[in-house]
């Protein structure tokens, strides 16, 4: 197995990827056939059977034999999501004729090595609709209010490059909703661009509904308190500054004194300090600032509890009923596991029948513990549906906090490319830009890290048209030079280097 020392003698290599090799088919087999019954689309078959093999290797360290393959002019294993075993075919085959070992192992057939690419690409156009002629990323939206009756509007983002427009059913109403919709549908058919519409069922988001305080223009501080409430027709008390109400009665039976409660994408931290069947107790450690206000209809992150719900709500059905009707994808909020998603597989299966099998999902990554159980989440779903996962950065941001982000992002983006699974690079992309008019330098970096991602969405703002119109020109400038974790290296654009002595006075 990976000995975690340096291995110089290509004999010794040979041996310890192929003992490698044989390990990650023997996993992988294990994990897929734990799943393959549950497999009903036979296009994730294949797919399925690589993410095993995958996440087989990701549960080995290979650190060291991925250096000691550097010197041969092997593969590092480093871009191997799409292909896993195929590569390590690969280099076994090519260390075989390195020592000149007449073993009857064949290198494997080039096309193989193409193949995860193109079944992500058929992937992302079942979810996102027909590549745009100009490039292969695509982008979504957050439709303003304006789209409810501005066709102008809705078609200037069209001409300018959106491709999936999302609508957020927490916001609005199903009336709104259906004109935004049939708006999109006359566009897209007038333009003859494929337009598809998402609509984001809200799930269990823990939000506040309302908030209660005695004192004036308040702010809370470290070392204040506020309490939490689901007794929507009791008096709040005046013995903390802040009462908020929060309906969800799972989460007063399952928190606990001492867990960590973040308030409005953690502008405040706070800890539990004493729960009752309809109230939480929480005590300020710290503030963005100072001091912070708290308000309504802001969420409420919980990093420490998992959180079980065993059903969706009456909204999310009806809403779900709604998109089953209207939409091309179906967005699942708040999903931390795959018994998640067979709550909303159930639902469209009500609504749709047999039919259900062709409603797109989209799941939103915004938990560490969905993070930790993506590949559950991924063969649930995508056994069943066409399916695509969302990095929803903010309420990720808030749980895992902002440091250990970057690594959760690119987590979510291997294991999905590994099972062919389009993904989302969501949340405050060119920001700046969309709601100023002016991007800043590091947004405009962020969005270039995007085109990594399948997908990019951007929300609504004052300038929502210039977004969607530089984010276009930003994914045609990187895809020429960038995919996925692969830099594509095309001619350089630099000046010739080689000295001319002529031009210069040689040093005495």
């Amino acid at each position: 197995m990976v000995t975690g020392y340096a291995i110089n003698d290509p004999n010794e290599l040979l041996q310890e990827i192929t003992t490698l090799r044989d390990k990650i088919k023997v996993e992988g087999e294990t994990i897929y056939k734990s799943w393959a019954d549950e497999i009903k689309r036979n296009a994730f078959k294949e797919s399925a059977l690589n993410l095993s093999y995958y996440l087989a290797l990701r549960n080995v360290d290979i650190n060291q034999l991925q250096t000691d393959l550097i010197p041969w002019g092997l593969s590092s294993l480093g871009r191997l999501e799409s292909k896993t075993l195929v590569t390590l075919d690969a280099v076994i085959a090519t260390l075989h004729d390195v020592i000149n070992d007449r073993a009857d192992f064949p290198h494997p057939d080039p096309k193989e090595f193409d193949v995860g690419r193109r079944r992500l690409q058929k992937n992302t156009k079942k979810v996102f609709g027909k590549k745009p002629a100009n490039r292969t990323t695509r982008i979504m939206v957050t439709m303003p209010n304006e789209g409810i009756s501005d066709k102008e509007y809705l078609r200037d983002l069209v001409d300018e490059g959106m491709n999936v427009a999302r609508i957020n059913c927490a916001h609005n109403t199903p009336e709104d909703w259906k004109n935004m919709i049939q708006n999109l549908r006359e566009i897209s058919d007038v333009t003859n661009k494929d337009v598809r519409i998402l609509m984001d069922i809200a799930g269990p988001k823990i939000r506040t509904e309302w908030v209660y305080s005695h004192i004036s223009k308040p702010k809370v501080r470290s070392g204040d308190y506020i309490r939490l409430t689901n007794n929507f027709e009791k008096l709040p008390e005046n013995d903390v500054n802040f009462t908020a109400g929060c309906g969800l009665k799972e989460i007063y039976e399952q928190v606990e004194v001492g867990q960590y409660v973040l308030y409005d994408d953690g502008s405040i931290e706070s800890v539990v300090e004493e729960v009752t069947e309809e109230s939480i107790l929480l005590k300020v450690v710290k503030t963005k600032g100072k001091s912070v206000r708290v308000k309504a209809a802001k969420g409420l992150n919980f990093p420490n509890n998992q959180f079980v719900f065993d059903s969706l709500d009456q909204k999310d059905k009806e809403d779900i009923t709604f998109a089953c009707e209207y939409a091309d994808i179906i967005g699942c909020s708040f999903v931390n596991s795959g018994k998640d998603i067979q709550l909303i597989q159930e639902e469209i299966k009500n609504n749709l029948g047999e039919n259900s099998k062709d409603m797109a999902l989209m799941a939103k990554i915004e938990t560490v513990r969905a993070t930790r159980n993506l590949p559950e989440i991924i063969f649930t779903a995508a056994s069943k549906n066409p399916f695509s996962v969302m990095i929803a950065r903010g309420d990720l941001a808030a749980e895992s906090g902002y440091i250990d982000l970057a690594g959760f992002q690119q987590e979510i983006m291997w294991i999905s490319e590994a099972g062919d699974i389009p993904v989302v690079w969501a949340t405050e992309v060119l920001d700046t830009l969309v709601s100023d008019g002016v991007p800043t330098r590091s947004e405009v970096t962020d969005a270039a890290e995007g085109t990594r991602a399948d997908c990019i969405m951007l929300n609504k703002g004052d300038f929502i048209v210039d977004g969607v119109k530089t984010l276009n020109k930003i994914i045609q400038r990187m895809e020429p030079i960038q995919y996925k974790k692969t830099p594509i290296l095309r001619k350089l654009n630099f000046r010739h280097v080689k000295r001319d002595k002529d031009r210069y006075t040689e040093p005495k």
